[in-house]
């Protein structure tokens, strides 16, 4: 059925920008333009998978013009190192830095950066992505300036982006068999309080205790629930809140608020060896830190999975097995986007990108066996 009025879904907003740049820019003193949205957006995919590919999904792309190369270059670097600290001291999540090849590149870009996250099952993730656009976009929708010397000139264009992957990045890179384990940095509620009594004279007694316990709590920031549910045993609110992932759960009950203290357990180390005893004395002080070793546990895990299953491979056949065993093939490559369909074809995975960090020197291409300069990352991804 024909709508009175069209409707025009699109992926990125790269045409919707570059029209209103080309309106609003008129001189170099306009320059840089930076624009921020968060939105959401439609994208045709055959297979989804919640947070990883769905058809629409919701997402924050920045757009930016500038007067030359090197600042569209710096800006598109900024951005990364942006996302970089999110994916790293928020998420808790090493990835990895590196650019894109010409065939996986964004369309019309000069250069795409990447953030290449490992997950659980050793696939990668492509956490966000950061395009020098040159003056392509620029020149087809005519975003012009006149600079110093009042000539026209066309601008560089940058855009950026980061979606709710992030959300499946972090449930992939740090769940486990009982459930989520969420960073603290990102969780709704970074403590939840249980509350263990066994008749209503202690119910009383331990839910008093409770409030100052809480209050402190919130005036550090910390964000913090009381699960005063009835009919559910202390036994099933710990799994249910392991499940949901929250970082930290104190135990209060009758033998902790005559010895003013709490009992601790980080859902991150699980058992007794996750469990402590801290006073109620300086409690938020001891919580906060418990917090910060939390993610820091996260990302140490995170991190020795990520560096125990990237392997430096010499050869196609090195890779192949790599591939087939799970995890990331580094070895030095010769861009050619022909191979990479190959590559591709035969195993399934992608050329993830070139690391920023590089080894430098020069090696042998571990498929054609020419000389090269740089060692690119091979895997299976979402």
């Amino acid at each position: 059925e024909e709508l009175a009025e069209p409707l025009v879904i699109r992926p990125t907003s790269e045409t919707i920008i570059g029209e209103a740049y080309a309106n609003w820019i008129q001189s170099y003193r306009d320059l840089p333009v930076l624009m921020n949205q968060w939105g959401n957006v439609v994208r045709w995919e055959l297979r989804t998978r919640p947070f990883l590919r769905t058809a629409e999904f919701l997402w924050q792309e920045g757009h930016t013009a500038h007067a030359t190369e090197a600042e569209a270059e710096e800006e598109t670097l900024q951005m990364l190192d942006v996302y970089y600290d999110v994916v790293y001291n928020v998420a808790a999540i090493p990835g990895v830095k590196g650019l894109k090849s010409a065939s996986e590149r964004f369309a019309g870009a000069l250069r795409t950066y990447t953030i290449e996250s490992m997950m659980g099952d050793k696939r990668a993730l492509q956490s966000c992505t950061s395009h020098n656009l040159g003056q392509n976009f620029a020149k087809a929708f005519n975003i012009q300036y006149l600079d110093r010397n009042n000539q026209l000139q066309h601008c560089w264009t940058t855009s950026w982006g980061l979606s709710w992957r992030m959300v499946g990045a972090v449930i992939m890179a740090h769940g486990d068999e009982k459930g989520l384990r969420l960073p603290p940095k990102l969780a709704p509620y970074q403590v939840v309080v249980v509350p263990i009594f066994r008749n209503d004279d202690e119910r009383s007694a331990v839910l008093s205790a409770i409030e100052p316990i809480k209050q402190a709590l919130v005036d550090a920031g910390i964000r913090v629930w009381v699960d005063k549910r009835e009919d559910l045993s202390p036994g099933f609110k710990f799994n249910d809140w392991e499940m949901r992932g929250v970082p930290v759960r104190l135990e209060v009950g009758p033998k902790d608020v005559a010895n003013n203290v709490v009992v601790a357990a980080r859902r991150d180390v699980p058992g007794r060896d996750g469990k402590r005893t801290l006073p109620q004395e300086g409690l938020a002080a001891n919580v906060s830190a418990l917090l910060d070793e939390v993610h820091n546990g996260l990302l140490a895990q995170a991190t020795a999975f990520r560096d125990a299953n990237i392997h430096d491979v010499s050869t196609y056949d090195e890779l192949k097995q790599v591939v087939e065993t799970g995890g990331f093939a580094r070895g030095w490559w010769e861009e050619d986007a022909e191979n990479e369909k190959r590559i591709k074809a035969e195993t399934q995975a992608t050329h993830r990108c070139y690391p920023l960090e590089q080894p430098g020197g020069e090696g042998e291409c571990l498929l054609t066996g020419r000389k090269t300069k740089r060692v690119a990352l091979f895997a299976k991804a979402y």
